[in-house]
């Protein structure tokens, strides 16, 4: 899986800035909201973390874990969202150890199950996901698919 890093961003909270700007680089949510996610968490207020992978220190995957996922299950929750890997180190297993290390950090606080939306079929099955059901999404014409992780 290369000679990468992976951590949580309270184990490295110099990244705050960074990491909220390459997120919002990847997603059409603002950096302030990204900000907000992160501040709290770094402050203890929530325990739902943010996670990243890191290639001589620079951000190459990462996801959060989020209240609600602009759905409208708002029954189903914590949500991990903005999972992302640089196009460049695809294929590597970045995400799928992200998606473990989070599911491991929220049980460890006795924080289960997860939900997760996507329009992905086969990927998320990989780590343990399984579908759902059919949710609308904020603003969206067609149902996207929700997975969940005991």
């Amino acid at each position: 899986m290369g000679d990468y890093e992976y951590v949580t961003l309270r184990e490295r909270p110099e990244f705050l800035d960074m990491a909220a700007s390459w997120f919002h680089s990847k997603w059409s949510v603002p950096k302030e909201a990204y900000l907000a996610c992160m501040t709290a968490y770094l402050k203890n207020e929530t325990e739902y973390g943010w996670y990243l992978c890191l290639n001589r220190k620079q951000i190459i995957g990462g996801l959060g874990i989020i209240e609600n996922d602009f759905h409208n299950r708002k029954d189903l929750s914590p949500n991990v969202c903005a999972v992302y890997t640089e196009e460049a180190f695809r294929g590597q297993g970045i995400a799928g150890h992200l998606l473990t290390m989070a599911v491991d950090d929220m049980k460890s606080k006795g924080i289960s199950p997860l939900y997760l939306v996507t329009n992905h079929t086969g990927f998320y099955e990989r780590y343990g996901w399984i579908f759902l059901c059919m949710v609308q999404g904020d603003g969206e014409p067609n149902l996207s698919r929700m997975y969940i992780h005991r």
